[in-house]
């Protein structure tokens, strides 16, 4: 192959690679101008949330074991992973982690901390109670969902369900996601968050999930990138031999 066109097909691949790089280049620097340049926790939403009244140390509380009786005679407990105390509109909750076997299944009971009786998950009015309390604005419910399932791009992917989705109407369109069987707030989203994790997803390069960065697009791109370099490189030497 002669030098002149070999030269030639540099110039062009290096033209191409970087009109295809060039998008996603400006993709890369508007995702990182804004991560960079955002507060995290307006993002996430914690500046949102409102400071809630703890449980007084003299509250008196059931025993636990009463309790797991209670919930042995209504299912089989073999393991139990995890018992917290929650509120639910400021009454003491026992929040159960249990199931049948080790590695699967696993349920989740709520129980009264005071009178020690077993409870239901919650209830649509119970959960726009929540989210209305852990919200820091006097802000109307603008919509209320119930969800089953989401995808990959939802933004409230890969967390409890079932939940309710609490939608204000306030400039933030802000969302609170409350799962009716752990009883307790799971997500913060608002406009802020959405920008944040449309770019995120840009960045990633991660059209499915948003969140995997070991996908071969991701890669292929990276390797592309070095053949830009790689081929300009060239470029400024062989130009540079012509100067001269």
């Amino acid at each position: 192959m002669k030098k002149a066109e070999f030269h030639r097909k540099i110039r062009k691949s290096h033209r191409w690679l970087g009109l295809i790089l060039g998008i996603q280049f400006l993709f890369w620097t508007v995702g990182g101008l804004y991560f960079s340049w955002s507060n995290m926790d307006e993002v996430h939403g914690d500046t949102q949330k409102a400071h809630i009244q703890p449980i007084g140390g003299d509250v008196r509380l059931a025993h636990l074991d009463k309790i797991l009786q209670k919930l042995k005679q209504k299912d089989t407990v073999n393991y139990i992973f995890d018992t917290r105390l929650i509120q639910i509109s400021g009454t003491p909750i026992y929040q159960i982690h249990y199931s049948k076997e080790h590695d699967r299944g696993k349920k989740i009971q709520l129980a009264n901390a005071i009178s020690g009786e077993l409870r239901g998950i919650l209830s649509k009015s119970e959960a726009v109670e929540i989210a209305q309390q852990n919200f820091i604005d006097d802000a109307k419910i603008k919509h209320v969902e119930y969800l089953t399932a989401t995808n990959g791009h939802h933004e409230y992917r890969e967390s409890p369900l079932p939940a309710f989705a609490i939608t204000f109407d306030h400039p933030s369109n802000t969302t609170v996601y409350v799962s009716t069987e752990l009883g307790t707030v799971q997500k913060f989203r608002n406009n802020k968050w959405r920008i944040f994790d449309f770019l995120w997803m840009m960045h990633t390069m991660d059209y499915q999930t948003r969140d995997n960065l070991s996908n071969w697009l991701l890669r292929a791109f990276s390797i592309f990138g070095l053949l830009t370099i790689s081929t300009g490189l060239i470029l400024f030497f062989v130009s540079s031999r012509k100067s001269k």
